[in-house]
């Protein structure tokens, strides 16, 4: 019985979370994929002789663990992911699908299925029962994709540019801008918050544009602390990422944020994007708020604003 050093990824999390889209995505990008496979079947597989031809290293196995899954146990899971790593120098990491409690009963509720581990309960106790059963994993996983936001498009995407074979020279790197006012986007890694720039909202030629547009930028890029600060933020990036990469993580999530996430956020989201590219990263860039009507309920009323509808700063 051999044990081949392979690359695995062990995909689990709530259900409901996306773990099925996930494993589908994965084995479009030319993983295999074994769902539900029982625990103590795990060495049979690992160890079962390859087709003739067949490159085990271009072709690493992504493995569903959930609750359902025969003989589940986080803490056994745990033990035999170190063993497997120690043992056989298996390349193993684990993808954590999180999504919140109301969105997963929201989920269930259109679905009409019933939760796994709350057959004959509401959906609610089983996501709170299964919320601690995973908690070892969770705590274990090298990778957390949080589904709450996601449609199972959105998902299927960021999978790709994770999972991609053309992505294992360091981390997949996303830049967004965001809203304060609609919430911190949940797989945010750095966050930087924009709102101490001059709101290009409150001048009312500027207010349908957008950051993507040229005199937005122009008037943002105007503020005093813009260079400065900006600056100091792409510097202090270009420190970090080297060393993310070298720590092995996988997704890195920086944001920007400002109060409607329309002009100021998605402005310098662009610039530190292209900073990023000219040094020889390739991040994708993403605005999660750009399609938001502007609202003057959301922004506030500047202290500072003049008559004629610009800021003093």
């Amino acid at each position: 019985m051999t044990h081949d050093p392979k690359e695995i990824l062990l995909v689990t999390g709530m259900s409901g979370a996306g773990k099925s889209t996930v494993l589908r995505t994965l084995e479009d990008l030319g993983w295999e994929v074994v769902d539900n496979l029982p625990l103590l079947l795990l060495d049979r597989l690992l160890s079962a002789p390859l087709p003739e031809g067949f490159d085990r290293s271009a072709r690493p196995l992504a493995l569903g663990i959930g609750t359902r899954t025969r003989d589940f146990d986080s803490d056994r899971i745990v033990d035999r992911i170190k063993h497997l790593r120690q043992t056989y120098g298996h390349d193993i990491g684990t993808l954590f699908l999180d999504c919140a409690g109301g969105e997963l009963e929201r989920r269930y509720s259109e679905t009409r299925r019933r939760h796994p581990i709350a057959l004959d309960r509401p959906a609610a106790d089983g996501i709170a029962r299964e919320r601690e059963l995973l908690a070892p994993l969770r705590q274990w996983a090298n990778r957390l994709i949080d589904t709450t936001d996601l449609t199972a498009n959105q998902l299927a995407q960021q999978v790709r540019d994770t999972f991609s074979r053309d992505h294992q020279d360091g981390p997949t790197l996303s830049v967004m801008s965001f809203g304060f006012a609609r919430g911190v986007p949940r797989n945010a890694d750095l966050v930087f918050d924009m709102r101490f720039l001059r709101n290009p909202h409150w001048v009312p030629a500027l207010r349908p544009g957008t950051g993507l547009d040229a005199d937005v930028s122009a008037y943002v890029a105007e503020d005093p602390a813009y260079a400065e600060a900006v600056g100091r933020i792409e510097d202090l990036l270009l420190l970090l990422l080297p060393r993310y990469r070298a720590e092995g993580k996988s997704y890195l999530t920086v944001a920007f944020g400002c109060t409607g996430g329309r002009h100021r956020s998605v402005h310098v989201t662009e610039r530190v994007a292209g900073r990023l590219r000219d040094a020889g990263f390739s991040p994708t860039v993403a605005h999660r708020d750009l399609a938001a009507a502007p609202q003057d309920s959301l922004e506030g009323v500047p202290d500072d604003q003049h008559q004629d509808g610009t800021n003093s700063a």
